[in-house]
């Protein structure tokens, strides 16, 4: 049973858009590692841009930059 867990920052992203992860990722598990899609677990994780740093800086200055 695969679990994958994607982190992204939460700016934005729709529903839409996140199912076409979840299809993407379960469809790439499918056909490179031959896995069953109905056990294949996909989780989207939306992290506040205060607590993601990049280069030792909060993403929410770097943007203000």
């Amino acid at each position: 049973m695969p679990y994958v867990n994607i982190k992204i920052t939460d700016e934005g992203v729709t529903a839409e858009q996140k199912a076409a992860l979840i299809a993407g990722v379960t469809e790439l598990l499918q056909r490179v590692l031959h896995k069953d899609a109905t056990t294949t677990v996909v989780v989207i994780d939306e992290v506040g841009t205060d607590n993601w740093g990049i280069n030792g800086q909060p993403v929410t200055v770097l943007r203000k930059k």
